[in-house]
């Protein structure tokens, strides 16, 4: 079945760039991303894997390790897309017991998330950005069942 989409690219998805290895780990099932802002958007975001190599030590941490095994980690590239569906200022373990949830920050709370079976070269940008038609065009050729 054909994708149906009435939106241009970037009006009903944005792009959200993470760095290696917490992109990895959102595909995993990490839970909240942390940012130091917070977002206002909501709906679909695709999952862009940042440049910059992760570092030995963030690779040690057991909780990445877990989270990673087994797995590879694309560089610059969608390697995912997931719902963005709240984001809101830690308020302690009481609001989010995740594992993942740093103190003092901003929770973005995916959810839907959906591995690309192929890593789609892209350059991201920070901190929200709009695709372009033809990366969400090729990041739909993978997932087809994506609805504005």
């Amino acid at each position: 079945m054909a994708p149906i989409t009435t939106l241009a690219g970037g009006d009903w998805i944005r792009g959200i760039t993470i760095r290696q290895p917490w992109a990895t780990c959102i595909l995993a099932g990490k839970s909240p991303e942390n940012r130091p802002k917070p977002w206002s958007w909501r709906g679909w975001v695709l999952l862009h894997a940042g440049k910059a190599r992760p570092t030995p030590a963030v690779l040690r941490d057991p909780l990445v390790a877990t989270a990673i095994r087994s797995r590879e980690l694309p560089l610059g590239a969608v390697i995912g897309v997931a719902r963005l569906t709240d984001c809101h200022l830690d308020q302690g373990p009481a609001r989010c017991s995740s594992p993942w949830a740093e103190r003092d920050v901003h929770h973005l709370v995916l959810t839907d998330v959906h591995e690309l079976p192929l890593p789609v070269p892209a350059t991201g940008a920070l901190p929200a950005w709009k695709p372009t038609q033809n990366l969400v065009d090729q990041v739909l050729q993978q997932v087809p069942d994506l609805r504005p």
